[in-house]
């Protein structure tokens, strides 16, 4: 007697998946607020890299070493929830995308400088396992760099490697150019610079610390300042 057929068994129905709520301190607090935002780790420094302008995903991930691609790629997202940054398609005919920061992001900027001021004093001696990006001196020295009354684009040389600020304006905020949102400073050299300096990565500390001063840096040889313009002229006390 042939056999009955079967039914045959559905396919098991999975529940659609809930989408991930992030951690939060669930505090109604400003504070609490904001570290739900930027208080996971990397958040901060891909914050920092950004203050720089808009970057392609491959170049974040080379200037931030040892944070590994899925992390990178899920700060990036959150960031992104959260109003922090966007991602944007380059024009023809280039087919990037980059990442930038929005003018909430870019409200960050004092933020990082008081952290980069707090964070000084640590880095009296560098550990053999620290990396180190010429642009991460940037913050610090714009600080130092606050008081500046010409406005202009400065070129920064290290023996890391150069980078470029944007200076000046006399307002004597933490740093110039704070309420402009846009990027303070740029990576490499400047296409026409108003001025460079070249210094070592010591002086550029003591000038963020305050242990020194510009003006004693240019006069005892530390910093030398190449320039015929305004800026150049009030680097050197002219």
């Amino acid at each position: 007697m042939p056999r009955q057929q079967q039914p045959a068994a559905r396919p098991a129905v999975r529940p659609a998946a809930r989408p991930v709520r992030r951690r939060s301190y669930d505090q109604f607090d400003a504070t609490a607020r904001a570290l739900d935002s930027v208080g996971d780790r990397w958040t901060l420094l891909i914050v920092r890299e950004l203050l720089g302008g808009p970057r392609r995903y491959t170049d974040l991930h080379a200037d931030l070493p040892g944070v590994s691609t899925d992390v990178l790629a899920s700060r990036l997202k959150d960031m992104e929830q959260s109003g922090l940054a966007l991602r944007r398609k380059l024009p023809p005919p280039s087919a990037a995308s980059v990442y930038e920061l929005t003018e909430r992001g870019l409200g960050l900027l004092p933020v990082l400088a008081a952290l980069a001021e707090w964070g000084a004093p640590a880095l009296a001696e560098r550990r053999p396992t620290d990396a180190v990006r010429a642009h991460w001196f940037a913050l610090p020295l714009l600080g130092a760099l606050a008081g500046l009354t010409r406005e202009g684009v400065l070129e920064v040389r290290l023996d890391e490697g150069e980078f470029h600020l944007h200076v000046g304006g006399g307002a004597g905020t933490v740093l110039p150019g704070a309420e402009a949102y846009g990027p303070v400073y740029g990576y490499g050299p400047a296409d026409r610079p108003d001025a460079r300096i070249v210094l070592g990565a010591e002086v550029c500390l003591e000038l963020a610390q305050g242990a020194a001063t510009l003006t004693a840096a240019v006069k005892g040889g530390r910093v030398e300042v190449l320039g015929d313009g305004p800026l150049a002229a009030e680097l050197r006390g002219e």
